[in-house]
């Protein structure tokens, strides 16, 4: 076209690479053009074209270069060069496509890249597989539940509908997408849970769409508020603000140009406020340096209503004194409850007309208000906070050191300590502990993401982060961050305050561990490990002899000096430096020592967990675990008892260990619904304690025997290789092995029946194994069949632990015989020596 032009898709046919196809925006000739000379001409095919703004994209098969494909809503093809186009298919997969490969091997073969993900077809596009395992969800807000004993977390997406979900399971397999459920439909945005019923959310879709979900019966009821006869019509943001009230679960905030009220959980609204915006009228604004005809290419696809409001607050210590802010810069107060509104701009330093993208009212001031600001549709993409401690009548800037480029989205305040607070940015998360002087980022695994909405959960600490695209992060008790001090900090370690810890034991929905039999397609993300979690700080590493060497000898080469040699008696301090170490100690309420758990020595805040266990009875084993191993499992303790423990932190340094921070308590409560007598606990105890050390001893005696048949193996050698002894030892050799293969059996089984197929008795091992299997997962009081089967195994052995010791006695007088007779070295035999 020779007028305005608008977005063109271009392609290069690959079967025929002179060809082109192009998919033109304009306002007059708009539509699919072909060229067969490389460009140097065009033929218009047909007047098809998409919305171009989101689209606009044209594929050309590898193999068929009449074949043609436009990326719309609704993807089309067309198989005669763009004249006519069909839908492709769109069977159960998600619209609005933005992006195409075909397989040149297997044209049939696509992958297409939507609003909804991933999808593949293998059939030309009649069958869709989708990929449900890529966490790339785009979250506008976050909401959070009171849920017991886990809370829920809700939120509303792009053009994937609005979802809650759980925040932890009780699943030793993770929070799958099965966990989550669809509160609305459309584009999501605010959801806002009733704090005391958890089954109702409020859920929104874009300009004000809102339904009132009951998770009991899985029904939405649209209650968004409607023009009333005579009235003009409201102007809603594409995400209208939400808000439930502090005071009474019944009332909710929503506001279009002016703000709503509801006291009966949407039946009735009422409008507590006249229109709230500029009144600008956006097509006589500048865009690009002028204003544009209304018949300017997209001048009205997909424009924004302008002229709204974006944000509302209400005062947790004042339910009548309420804030909103709009997107074109106004802030407005009520002390009444909306009978009369106070209206602020030109906030100092935010630039005219920002749009308002957040306000929260303190909980802990009651005129204290702060503002987020987002500038980036003109251009600036500088981070603007503000605060007001009276009202809105004066505000202080509040960004400072934060980075030059990245908006600010939304801001959350700690609910116990008033100068702690978050901010989430165009590429993270930020935190202050001194009202916002100086910014700290939050990293722990979170990557460079746009930090959409933040949302605190009370009960638990926990700060809830929702992300333009990779889905809702959680970071678990935030709560040392509220205890830093600059005291603290100077300290060599700190064991910050210990949250109470939830005992339970994990359950398998999917039968065994991990994504179980459902392969890697399956998304699954791993809970939280179950435990009591404590977070501590290290001042400083805790660094080798050989690693303080290094950073100084690094220092000197800085310098321009030389590295010299250290003194001999130096290097051997450092071959013989053990690596240090950290350990924590965990003690019951008795006093005695139920677990130590390792730890390493870098500086700063970290985090170990403690299962709720005893240390592991079986042998000691450094073997790495293979995780892949799906049936089975790394050998455990038994479980601790609820109630009151310590912890303390030493330091393992130069061969000893010293104390860095004294006892601190904590508390261990279960999460069983059916909770055991005090009798009973202490039975369980009883019981496993018993279990436990018959558990040591029989796989202690099973690794002994292996171990004496090692020995053996290298005696038979030496027996051959030695012309002294006698040769009747080898008869001695073989009655010691039978006596070994029937220990063997009564530890582990008679493998030669098990072999064969044939029935076989419990061996010893067969019934302690099946006991702690069972009952170490378990909260259950042991069934009467493991008191027998452990009363059995503890008779059987008694005799045969004696029957061991007695033959390792007889393997230790071969090799005294072996020593005597000059016999080459075998394992486990100290060489007699004598100087001539």
């Amino acid at each position: 076209p020779s007028g305005d032009v608008g977005r063109i898709g271009l392609a290069i046919a690959p079967g025929n690479p002179d060809q082109l196809y192009a998919v033109v925006e304009a306002n007059e000739g708009a539509g699919v053009y072909k060229s067969k000379d490389r460009g140097a001409s065009w033929e218009k095919q047909s007047s098809y074209t998409t919305s171009g703004n989101y689209y606009q994209k044209i594929f050309c098969d590898p193999v068929n270069s009449e074949k043609v494909f436009v990326i719309n809503a609704y993807m089309v093809v067309s198989m005669d060069g763009g004249k006519n186009f069909n839908i492709l298919g769109e069977k159960s997969k998600h619209i609005d496509n933005h992006v195409l490969w075909i397989d040149p091997g297997a044209t049939d073969h696509l992958m297409v890249g939507c609003d909804g993900g991933l999808y593949e077809s293998f059939d030309g596009a009649a069958n869709w597989l989708f990929k449900p395992n890529l966490p790339i969800t785009q979250f506008y807000k976050v909401a959070t539940d009171n849920a017991l004993p886990f809370y829920g977390v809700h939120g509303g997406t792009q053009d994937n509908f609005s979802i809650g979900g759980p925040s932890r399971t009780k699943s030793a397999n993770g929070i799958m997408n099965s966990d989550w459920y669809f509160t609305s439909i459309g584009d999501g945005f605010e959801s806002q849970v009733d704090q005391s019923d958890p089954n109702i959310v409020y859920a929104q879709a874009q300009y004000g769409s809102l339904v009132r979900y009951d998770k009991k019966t899985g029904e939405m009821l649209d209650i968004k508020p409607v023009e009333k006869e005579g009235e003009v019509a409201y102007r809603w943001n594409w995400d209208a603000p939400l808000l439930i009230s502090h005071f009474d679960n019944k009332r909710l905030y929503i506001a279009s140009n002016k703000v709503f009220r509801t006291n009966d959980r949407g039946n009735t609204w009422n409008a507590i406020s006249g229109d709230l915006t500029a009144g600008i009228d956006r097509n006589k604004l500048e865009v690009m340096g002028k204003v544009w005809s209304m018949d300017a290419v997209a001048k009205n696809g997909s424009t924004d209503i302008y002229g709204n409001i974006t944000t509302i607050a209400e005062s947790t210590l004042d339910e009548q004194l309420l804030y909103a802010g709009t997107d074109d810069g106004l802030i407005h107060v009520t002390r009444d409850g909306g009978k009369l509104w106070t209206r602020m701009d030109n906030i100092p330093g935010v630039p005219e007309r920002s749009y308002i993208n957040q306000l929260i009212a303190s909980r802990h001031e009651k005129n204290t208000v702060y503002a987020t600001f987002n500038h980036h549709r003109s251009g600036d993409f500088h981070p603007y906070i503000s605060r007001s401690r009276d009202g809105g009548k004066t505000w202080t800037a509040l960004q400072h050191n934060l980075p030059e480029r990245g908006t600010v989205y939304t801001i959350a305040e700690d609910h116990l300590q008033p100068n702690l607070l978050f901010v989430g940015t165009e590429f993270g998360v930020y935190f202050t502990i001194d009202g916002g002087e100086r910014w700290v980022q939050l990293k722990a695994g979170l990557p460079t993401i746009a930090v959409r909405d933040l949302e605190i959960q009370r009960r638990e600490n926990d700060l809830v982060l929702a992300t333009f695209g990779r889905g809702f992060y959680v970071l678990d008790d935030y709560s040392v961050l509220r205890n830093l001090s600059a005291a603290q900090l100077a300290q060599p370690a700190t064991i910050f305050p210990i949250k109470n810890a939830l005992m339970f034991i994990p359950s398998m929905p999917l039968g065994v561990s991990g994504k179980g039999f459902q392969g890697e397609s399956f998304f699954t993300v791993a809970n939280p490990a179950p435990g009591a979690v404590f977070t501590y700080y290290l001042k400083e590493d805790i660094k080798t002899l050989k690693e303080k060497r290094k950073e100084q000898e690094k220092a000197i080469i800085k310098k321009g000096g030389a590295p010299y040699y250290i003194s001999i008696d130096s290097m051997r301090q450092e071959d013989m430096q053990p690596a240090p170490h950290l350990l924590f100690t965990i003690t019951d309420d008795a006093g005695e020592v139920v677990r130590k758990i390792k730890a390493g020595t870098k500086k700063g805040i970290q985090r170990v967990t403690w299962d709720f266990r005893y240390a592991r009875f079986s042998p000691i084993d450094f073997t790495p675990y293979d995780e892949s191993f799906v049936f089975g499992g790394q050998e455990t303790g038994y479980m601790a008892l609820p109630g009151q423990y310590t912890v303390a932190l030493s330091k393992f340094e130069d061969g000893g260990y010293t104390e860095l921070v004294a006892p601190q308590s904590f508390t261990t409560k279960t999460l069983s619904e059916t909770p055991m007598t005090e009798p009973d606990k202490k039975s369980l105890q009883q019981f496993s304690r018993k279990v436990a050390e018959l558990r040591r001893a029989t796989t202690a005696a099973n690794e002994y025997r292996g171990e004496l048949l090692n020995r053996i193996k290298y005696i038979k050698q030496a027996l051959i290789e030695t012309p002294a002894m006698p040769a009747t030892t080898a008869t001695d050799i073989f009655s010691i092995e039978k006596k070994l293969v029937a220990v063997s059996t009564q530890l582990n089984g008679d493998a030669t029946l098990a072999r064969r197929e044939f029935e076989t008795l419990p061996s010893i091992n067969n019934r302690i194994g099946a006991i702690t299997g069972s009952l170490w997962n378990t909260t259950s009081l042991p069934p009467t069949t493991y008191e027998q089967s452990y009363t059995v195994a503890a008779n059987q052995f008694e005799p045969l632990l004696a029957e061991l010791k007695q033959i390792g006695e007889a393997v230790k007088k071969i090799e005294t015989a072996l020593e005597k007779n000059g016999a080459p070295y075998t394992p486990g035999r100290i060489p007699e020596w004598k100087k001539n």
